[in-house]
């Protein structure tokens, strides 16, 4: 199946160890050489509407891609891969 990086996009990626949807690809990375993808890039999640910096960006290598499929990509990754989109933000009270 060919696949272009625009359909691509509109595919939901779920991580079939845990359950998790992880998100939808941002950015692909590619070697020029042998033509191939590297790895799928999910970008981190903005928070407070982009003021406070964002989450880490969840990079899935394409070893960890079991299924591409008409409306998801199904991924096998180490929860702990994934954890870094699920860190809390503590906001200091300043006006102490």
């Amino acid at each position: 199946m060919t696949v272009s990086f625009s359909q691509l996009r509109m595919k939901e990626i779920v991580n079939v160890s845990t359950g998790m949807k992880i998100g939808y690809a941002d950015d692909i990375e590619l070697d020029t050489e042998t033509s191939e993808v590297i790895s799928i890039t999910v970008f981190g999640r903005q928070r407070a509407f982009g003021l406070m910096g964002r989450d880490e960006d969840i990079v899935i290598k394409c070893s960890d891609i079991k299924l591409v499929g008409e409306d998801t990509i199904l991924v096998d990754m180490d929860e702990r891969a994934i954890s870094t989109k699920e860190k809390s933000v503590t906001v200091e009270n300043l006006l102490k």
